[in-house]
């Protein structure tokens, strides 16, 4: 282990807690540098002196920031801030903009056509199916939205039958009404319970059958237009 890099959680009051559950001492010339701008983070990383302080998020493992001696950070954001201010940089940056808008539109295409071979409606139903794909996409790739469409750990298919399947329980059932017990695994039941509901509705607009006047379907979407 590298003694000049740990890896750190917060502690009570102002304190650290170190690798071991030991508590540690700040160094009385070092500052806190909060996470948001990777540019200046790497730079006072390079130099290979800092802590990262870093908590647990259900699964996730999130970054908080890091501490490192002031005059380093100092340095790395002078550093940084006049990188930034050359014509080089904005040319880079104008072209990663507009790079991360290509693939985003591209994605987003890719998104609603899995969606639709998802949801595979009977030719009665074609209208209904393209309305549905272009509001579960719409809600579920944006940059940031935290929905299972913006995971790469499983295949786009299975993405797009969840982000459906999410959306259906929200817009569909009473779901964001319900009061359900504070017991381990009834939430869970009782998604599941909505997802199968959702899962029969679906089925009714594959095999072409009329819509219901009272289908909770028909009614979010036209809510939507």
């Amino acid at each position: 282990m590298n003694p000049n890099i740990l890896i750190v959680k917060p502690g009570a009051r102002t304190e650290l807690t170190g690798p071991n559950g030991e508590t540690l001492k700040l160094p009385t010339d070092w500052a806190f540098l909060p996470a948001g701008d990777a540019g200046i983070t790497r730079k006072v990383t390079s130099k290979g002196l800092y802590w990262r302080v870093e908590i647990k998020k259900g699964r996730r493992t999130i970054s908080l920031g890091i501490w490192a001696p002031e005059t380093t950070i100092l340095e790395a954001q002078q550093e940084v801030q006049q990188s930034r201010l050359t014509d080089e940089y904005k040319k880079k940056q104008t072209y990663a903009v507009e790079r991360r808008e290509k693939k985003q539109t591209e994605y987003e295409a890719d998104f609603c056509s899995s969606v639709e071979c998802f949801l595979n409606f009977h030719k009665s139903h074609k209208e209904l199916e393209k309305l549905l794909a272009k509001a579960v996409t719409t809600h579920a790739i944006p940059v940031g939205s935290g929905t299972v469409a913006r995971t790469q750990l499983i295949p786009i298919e299975e993405r797009a039958a969840h982000a459906v399947i999410a959306w259906m329980r929200h817009q569909t059932t009473a779901y964001d009404n319900l009061k359900i017990a504070r017991v381990k695994g009834e939430r869970r039941a009782v998604r599941q319970s909505l997802a199968q509901q959702s899962v029969e509705l679906l089925a009714s607009y594959r095999e072409g059958r009329p819509a219901s006047e009272n289908c909770p379907l028909q009614k979010a979407l036209n809510k939507l237009q």
